[in-house]
């Protein structure tokens, strides 16, 4: 149990990380920064990485997502997966990506398995193999380090130390697709910070494949380069692929306590996606997804954020994750039962036609 450093309240929906309660998030914003910007620090210092997004005035800009960091002489973007070394931009690129891979049989624990080809054989057969899920298909996961998010709750943190392996081209990446490779999926971390790899890498498999199915998906916090973002739409559209947003938050304040930057640019962005679901209905273009954080994730926070989907299309699939507890968040419960399915009716209620409970194996 912990205590809110703002109003003092105690509860066991309290988390040390970020150290305040939703409470005071919301309506005290102006006095819970300086607790929540502690907790941030100490979670990113440890791992040698920035405290926020460098903005030197003389330094060297990269804009390949929300930050759009300006680094100087030696200074590492947010991301932590590149620096200014003599004037130049040095770490992950377009030809040298920095990530893992490794192969799932389908279908696999994806967020959207319950609605696209691999899991369910909708967009058959000119999309999906078989009319159900694709058993003996497998997915290339591409695993790329670095985010553009520094979330308390991550699931995968590890990857940060690890940050700045051998790097891996496009060439290579893609050569390791086979007959059976029926989708690729571009997830970490987050594959915004390293877009222009997996646009390339894409273009190349797509090449090689030619009349195969080869699905290509993102699953991204959205707060990718705008320009970028319509690219990957493009491949997404092309090949049966879908890309997945992480709506953290509805209200900017708790996606900044929870995850260290905005969500304005993720909130534009999913809504640019949803401009172009008419041009394929079936498979799902778009799919969105939310963690039920326990005392941070609330009735307010499905309420708006299914609203705001089912404004743009009611068709988008929409996925309620269930919280087990990770990284700095360790002292929260898992998301109870009883919550999840009324944030699911609540999601309904707003008009959505498609609503899931993932992970119902860690409700309590």
């Amino acid at each position: 149990m912990a205590k809110c450093f703002v109003c003092k309240k105690e509860s066991h929906l309290i988390s040390q990380y970020p150290g305040v309660c939703i409470d005071c998030i919301r309506d005290n914003f102006w006095k819970a920064k300086a607790y929540i910007l502690e907790a941030h620090k100490k979670t990113r210092e440890i791992f040698n990485l920035p405290l926020s997004p460098p903005r030197n005035k003389e330094g060297i800009s990269c804009k390949l997502c929300i930050n759009e960091c300006k680094m100087g002489e030696n200074e590492k973007g947010f991301c932590g997966i590149r620096e200014n070394r003599n004037g130049e931009i040095l770490g992950a690129d377009i030809k040298n990506g920095d990530l893992v891979f490794y192969f799932d049989p389908l279908p696999t624990n994806c967020v959207a398995d319950w609605t696209c080809p691999g899991g369910t054989g909708c967009g058959f057969p000119k999309f999906s193999y078989s009319q159900g899920p694709e058993y003996g298909y497998k997915n290339l996961a591409v695993f790329y380090n670095g985010c553009s998010f520094n979330c308390l709750f991550c699931q995968n943190w590890n990857y940060r130390r690890s940050l700045g392996r051998r790097g891996i081209s496009p060439e290579e990446l893609s050569k390791v697709i086979d007959e059976k490779t029926s989708c690729i999926c571009y997830f970490g971390g987050d594959p915004s910070c390293q877009l222009p790899h997996s646009i390339l890498t894409s273009k190349i498999a797509l090449k090689n494949k030619k009349s195969k199915i080869l699905r290509v998906c993102w699953e991204t916090n959205g707060s990718m380069n705008e320009d970028l973002l319509e690219e990957i739409v493009e491949l997404a559209l092309e090949s049966g692929g879908c890309i997945k947003f992480d709506l953290k938050a509805w209200t900017e304040e708790l996606n900044i306590a929870l995850c260290g930057i905005s969500n304005k640019r993720t909130l534009k962005n999913f809504k640019k996606v949803a401009s172009y679901i008419k041009e394929r209905k079936n498979p799902p273009l778009l799919v969105a997804s939310t963690l039920l954080i326990p005392g941070y994730i609330d009735e307010y926070e499905i309420e708006k954020i299914s609203q705001f989907i089912a404004s743009l299309d009611e068709s988008i699939p929409y996925s309620l994750l269930a919280f087990y507890p990770c990284f700095y968040m360790q002292d929260l419960p898992t998301t109870s039962r009883k919550d999840a399915y009324r944030f699911r009716e609540i999601a309904l209620r707003n008009g959505l036609k498609n609503v899931h409970i993932g992970n119902i194996h860690l409700l309590s």
